[in-house]
């Protein structure tokens, strides 16, 4: 199949980050779109109201079209979870998922893949505003939405494309990248990994693919990324703040403003220079918070300055982008506290996440209201989500959120309690669900300064409802 002779696609799971950023490169190519999804509603509701794009907010066998061209479906769902899902099956229609599909994108153009266990949708982001600050007008598909988009995807007319490329059910098997970041290693996705070792052996084959002209870029500053570059045969290119790294970071500041500005992201800044080779390439800085981001961005820079951008250009860029939704993102006030939404659902990003808050808060009062993000994620990772939450006041843990993957497990968010607080006695507490979680925030009000949800389902709706009962 041509993705040019497509000229009527039907979405199943269309509100997904990814699912919609296709649904906006088909668009902007004249294709008809349409599709399903459930009444959840999420940040993508808005795009595809403003894309004009008809969603079914319910699976029912009669709403896929015979005249489709394609389907196009979510990895969540198969014939057997899925009422529309069988009918297209029966109706003989060509069917093709989302990671297929972006692989075919992905083939058209010079693919350059942003992949890991964290910072994979950031980085991309960073990269491909890099590229159109750069002025080579990438495309890129990028798995939230970037806030100067107002979407997750670009529809350039250059011959780059820029992809958030996921390791989930071994979907980067569908992407053959010229060249690849890769930004951390970490064991997850329990249940499709069974250790860490077939964990790894998916970026490995990944990593492979990249040609000799290619460029891997890759963070030095950890022994697991360091084991998967050993399996590439292109040119290898590493990052950090360590010493024996390619692109070095050095004189890291953060800086906060004095005025009084509520809006996170605008209220302070971190400054870092680069080195190569011994030489400065300069200063740069990022308005985003944690050293993560600035880890982030040096990726990027690694891999500009190798392709021999413009490192001006690109510098601008990066002291420019505001972030995507969901990554650290400042939803707004309730009465005096300050409202932060963050996607964190790994042990890792946890830490790093609230890290990034505890250096930007300083003394000021943190909680955290922390969504558990599918059962044998939990279960794998107890010990290690336990002893996440060192840089946060309080936490409380609301029911775990299964996703379409899972309806229940062993592990549970009372277990994780517990254990939280045999190592830090009273820092959290179980609240089962979000309404209780609000009601319950109101009469604390004043005993913390900033409030963070955190996780991969909704748990932002926590941030949403207390903004708007002011």
């Amino acid at each position: 199949m041509n993705i040019e002779d497509i000229k009527k696609a039907y979405f199943i799971g269309i509100k997904g980050a990814g699912m919609t950023a296709i649904v906006q490169i088909l668009q902007s190519r004249g294709v008809e779109v349409s599709g399903s999804d459930t009444k959840e509603v999420f940040y993508t509701d808005e795009i595809l109201k403003r894309l004009g794009i008809f969603v079914h907010e319910e699976f029912l066998a009669h709403h896929v079209p015979d005249d489709a061209d394609i389907i196009i479906y979510s990895t969540a769902y198969n014939e057997n979870n899925n009422v529309e899902m069988a009918e297209a099956k029966k109706m003989k229609i060509l069917m093709c998922s989302y990671p297929e599909l972006l692989g075919m994108l992905f083939a058209e153009k010079i693919g350059v893949a942003v992949t890991g266990t964290h910072g994979k949708t950031t980085t991309s982001a960073m990269l491909a505003e890099s590229f159109h600050g750069a002025e080579i007008d990438p495309s890129a598909i990028v798995g939230s939405q970037v806030i100067s988009w107002r979407g997750g995807a670009l529809c350039g007319k250059g011959e780059y494309f820029v992809a958030e490329a996921d390791e989930y059910q071994n979907k980067l098997k569908y992407y053959q990248p010229w060249s690849a970041i890769l930004t951390s290693v970490d064991w997850d996705h329990p249940d499709f990994f069974p250790d860490f070792v077939q964990y790894k052996k998916v970026f490995k084959e990944f990593v492979e693919k990249i040609p000799k002209t290619g460029f891997l870029v890759v963070w030095g500053d950890s022994a697991d990324t360091l084991e998967v570059a050993e399996s590439a045969n292109c040119n290898l290119i590493s990052y950090g703040f360590g010493q024996d790294v390619d692109y070095k970071i050095i004189n890291h500041q953060t800086f906060i403003s004095d005025k009084n500005i509520s809006n996170v992201g605008h209220d302070g800044i971190q400054k870092f220079e680069v080195e190569f080779e011994d030489k400065s390439l300069g200063e740069f800085e990022t308005p985003l918070v944690g050293k993560h981001n600035v880890l982030n961005a040096t990726s990027v820079i690694a891999l500009c300055h190798q392709m021999g951008l413009d490192l001006e250009k690109v510098k601008k860029s990066l002291s420019a982008f505001e972030g995507t939704t969901r990554r650290f993102e400042y939803v707004g006030k309730y009465k005096e506290a300050l409202l932060i939404d963050d996607y964190a659902h790994h042990p890792d990003e946890i830490k790093a996440t609230l890290s990034g808050a505890r250096a930007h808060f300083k003394e000021k009062k943190v909680w955290t209201v922390f969504h558990p993000h599918t059962f044998s994620r939990t279960k794998a990772l107890l010990q290690d989500f336990a002893q996440s939450f060192d840089d946060t006041d309080h936490v409380i843990v609301i029911d775990t959120y299964g996703s379409a993957r899972e309806q229940s497990g062993e592990a549970t968010s009372q277990d994780l309690v517990k254990l939280i607080n045999k190592y830090q006695h009273g820092k959290a507490e179980y609240i089962a669900t979000i309404e209780e979680v609000v009601e319950y925030l109101k009469e604390k009000n004043g005993l913390y300064d900033v409030l963070i949800t955190m996780g991969a389902g909704d748990v932002w709706r926590v941030a949403e409802k207390l903004k708007n009962s002011n």
